[in-house]
């Protein structure tokens, strides 16, 4: 059953983007992650805007038409591809830039190439599936022919992801300073785009490597909520904390000021309370142990908070005074009395007995344990002993 308030906002995003199409003439994949980032965190939502887009005839451009950090490593690679590369020569502390180098070796797919890398990929599975019904009936010439078709299947989708591991890289610098390093997002990524090439369905008439987008940025995004914050943030609300500090920033260079939780609320279409609740959430923790600056080695962050839970110095002489004059008064007091309260109020090792309780032990009634206790405070009560108590009062 159609959710009528899910249709009118995917109707209302879609305008957005209309509108948008219509003034730069072309979409990227990164106007749909900012119009619709919620959208994105529901593949048959994202992939309805993204068919509905293409009836209008808008084009989406991908990240990685116009991406410069992949376009310095294409001017350095000329002629054809060199003979792979020795790696035992490359320093681990560059990592990233061989891999990027390595990558650039394929060039980009056009959507006619990608549309026959995707039927060779949908023949081999064909291939595969008909072969294990066979069960070994299978002529050996028949045989042969589909096993053939299976690897060629398995040689396209290596070549399909390949060549959109500069996507997942234009996608992943985008999350730099999450919490995650750089080349964890890429394998995440890489991760994201292997099952989109599992889940592609060529006939629905958008390209690879716009659909692929959805998928590496949910392995990406959830990766940063598992992996990139002490306290986990479910996956959905990443996009939605990072939305509301964009929303701030902008509102900030348009008011010339911070704006206010109202505002905030306002302009992103949720409650004030709601905005109060993802601050909160955003809000990142801080070690104990952290150095207040560089030059001082021994001061840390702990050293500047007060600690609640353990008393003062003052606090603790005071209470050890008090348990000695304590114990000076009671023990004027006849033993079974003294012992009486001290088990009544937990003066012996911190738990208060019940009458009852310490009923059984004397061997006497609740109600004469009752009276002696009573007589044993009157007695603490007279002017002799409770002046000793009177300053700790």
């Amino acid at each position: 059953m159609t959710n009528p308030g899910r249709h009118k906002r995917n109707t209302e995003i879609l305008n957005m983007l209309l509108e948008k199409a219509d003034i730069q003439g072309y979409l990227t994949t990164e106007d749909l992650m900012e119009i619709c980032p919620n959208v994105t965190d529901d593949r048959e939502r994202f992939e309805a805007i993204l068919m509905a887009l293409r009836r209008r005839g808008v084009d989406i451009l991908d990240h990685d038409e116009s991406d410069p950090i992949l376009d310095e490593v294409d001017d350095n690679i000329t002629g054809e591809l060199s003979p792979p590369m020795d790696l035992s020569r490359i320093s681990s502390d560059d990592t990233v830039g061989l891999y990027l180098k390595e990558m650039s070796r394929v060039p980009l797919l056009s959507s006619e190439e990608e549309l026959e890398l995707a039927q060779r990929i949908e023949r081999g599975r064909a291939a595969r599936k008909e072969l294990s019904r066979s069960n070994g009936n299978t002529s050996p010439t028949r045989r042969i022919e589909l096993e053939n078709l299976i690897n060629d299947g398995l040689a396209a989708r290596e070549h399909l992801i390949k060549a959109n591991t500069r996507l997942v890289v234009s996608i992943a610098k985008r999350y730099i300073g999450r919490g995650v390093p750089f080349l964890d997002l890429i394998q995440e990524g890489n991760l994201g785009l292997m099952k989109a090439v599992e889940k592609y369905e060529y006939q629905r008439g958008f390209r690879f490597s716009t659909y692929a987008t959805w998928w590496i940025r949910q392995t990406i995004t959830r990766s940063i909520a598992d992996q990139g914050r002490t306290i986990r943030v479910p996956v959905h609300m990443v996009d939605r904390i990072r939305q509301l500090y964009r929303t701030t920033h902008e509102m900030e260079q348009k008011l010339g000021r911070a704006p206010t939780n109202d505002e905030l609320a306002a302009a992103i279409g949720i409650k004030p309370n709601k905005v109060d609740w993802m601050l909160r959430v955003s809000w990142l923790p801080l070690s104990l142990e952290s150095p207040i600056n560089d030059d001082e080695e021994d001061s840390e962050l702990g050293m500047f908070v007060e600690d609640q839970v353990t008393p003062s110095p003052i606090q603790s002489t005071y209470s050890s005074l008090l348990r000695e004059k304590v114990q000076e008064v009671l023990e004027t007091l006849p033993p079974r009395e003294a012992r009486i309260l001290r088990l009544r109020f937990g003066l012996e090792n911190g738990r208060a007995y019940t009458l009852e309780e310490v009923g059984q032990k004397f061997g006497l009634t609740r109600e004469r344990i009752r009276q002696i206790e009573s007589k044993a405070l009157r007695r603490l009560r007279h002017p002799r002993r409770a002046r000793q108590l009177k300053d700790y009062l």
